[in-house]
């Protein structure tokens, strides 16, 4: 199935642009098992949830993926998520490890 181009065409996880079925299996790990539910999400906060058993944190580009969907799902535009990576860097919105 092809993405939503708009959020109100999202009916599932999987049709917000860059969430395939794994991040859609981590946010609904997180709780987070609606479109809406992304869009009221905070993506620092489900990124810190990520973490492992032993602290290792996921990929920063996950984040990336988490700050796409919530932008989309809040009316942004469909973008990759690569898009949000020198957001993240600009904002330093996680701290290195």
């Amino acid at each position: 199935m092809a993405k939503a181009l708009n959020a109100s065409q999202v009916r599932v996880l999987t049709d917000i642009p860059n969430i395939g079925r794994s991040i859609a299996g981590d946010l609904r790990g997180l709780g987070v098992n609606t479109p809406a539910d992304v869009a009221a999400m905070d993506p620092i906060a489900m990124y810190d949830a990520l973490r492992t058993p032993m602290g290792l944190r996921h990929d920063p580009c996950v984040l990336d993926t988490f700050l796409a969907a919530k932008d989309f799902m809040n009316g942004g535009p469909a973008l990759p998520w690569w898009h949000f990576t020198p957001i993240r860097k600009a904002n330093k919105l996680i701290s290195p490890e």
